[in-house]
């Protein structure tokens, strides 16, 4: 490690009208054994810059107040090695430090997250049923658990494009929320229905997995794979199902899935209250549907039947060639 390294960190504030304002200027800090970014930024404070913004709280990753872009990443400076920042930046160049880009500027390396918390209070709490059974099993407290090991640094929401780059805080709630919606969704205690709200309210159409999210959180949740996805799977077997939209529509019903677990209907099925003109239209789509799938199922064979008649041909036909 060498004794002195080039910091070019951001110092501003916004302008008049809001928008960011300010310059990159250069300190040479001295390097111990051992220190991260966040120790550098407080010996810059300490020795050059005492007016220097920054926002940190536990210095163990627990928190996720110090959360910064370093060298165009997001990350928390605090768990950020020095070692590991000088082994990826060029030689002679300096390590770049910048607040947030998703957030508006407050002051140098600080941002104003209070869009996050207006969006955490749009999110209904845990609604338990009056008599619960109890049973926990192991894998969902570990699913849960998972969820609840956010440490709401907002990495995941700076580097979401369609916030960052699209600006979309009234249409798309972001990762983190769907994280913490997929904490209650998920949980098997929980009765409220969230999918209409997650569609409707919270934009998941917007999110089209490019898993930046994942990459950068700092507590390893797979946001994607365990979070976004499986919502977006409710969302689509809620709403847009090409087997149970007909017949939902004709029982003039809205959900096909009870307590996560889809529930097909049945030419028995009678919904409480149903008269029999409905029911037998939602008999006349299931009808059509099965009338659909047999169909289905002859073009298939046929098509495989053909594909086997030109495989023994030419087969054949290689077989006469090589004779």
């Amino acid at each position: 490690m060498s004794d002195k390294v080039t910091f070019r960190v951001f110092r501003g504030e916004p302008d008049a009208d809001g928008d960011p304002f300010g310059r990159m200027v250069d300190y040479e800090v001295k390097l111990d054994e051992g220190m991260v970014v966040l120790d550098v930024i407080h010996r810059i404070q300490a020795e050059e810059a005492p007016d220097l913004s920054c926002r940190w709280n536990c210095k163990a990753g627990k928190c996720g107040s110090c959360s910064a872009e370093v060298n165009g990443k997001p990350r928390l400076m605090c768990m950020t090695r020095m070692e590991d920042i000088l082994e990826e930046t060029p030689e002679n160049e300096p390590v770049l430090v910048k607040p947030m880009q998703a957030f508006p500027l407050t002051k140098d390396l600080v941002t104003d997250t209070s869009w996050a918390y207006r969006t955490d209070k749009m999110i209904e709490p845990i609604n338990g049923p009056e008599e619960p059974d109890w049973e926990f099993h192991q894998e969902e407290a570990d699913r849960l658990q998972e969820f609840r090991s956010c440490i709401e640094c907002m990495l995941c929401v700076n580097t979401c494009h369609v916030l960052r780059e699209h600006q979309m805080y009234e249409e798309f709630a972001g990762p983190r929320f769907f994280v913490r919606l997929a904490s209650l969704e998920m949980h098997p205690l929980d009765t409220e229905n969230r999918v209409p709200e997650i569609k409707d309210d919270f934009g998941i159409g917007y999110c089209n997995i490019t898993r930046c999210c994942t990459e950068v959180c700092p507590a390893g949740i797979q946001i994607t794979d365990n979070a976004i996805i499986p919502l977006k799977e409710r969302v689509v077997t809620e709403y847009y199902d090409p087997i149970m939209n007909p017949i939902k529509a004709a029982l003039n019903i809205t959900s096909g899935v009870v307590s996560g677990v889809f529930q097909p209907f049945t030419d028995k099925f009678q919904p409480p209250g149903s008269d029999p003109g409905n029911l037998k239209k939602a008999q006349s789509a299931i009808e059509l549907e099965r009338s659909r799938a047999e169909e289905a199922k002859k073009v298939d064979s046929t098509r495989t039947d053909s594909a086997r008649r030109r495989f023994r041909t030419e087969r054949k036909k290689r077989g006469s060639k090589r004779r």
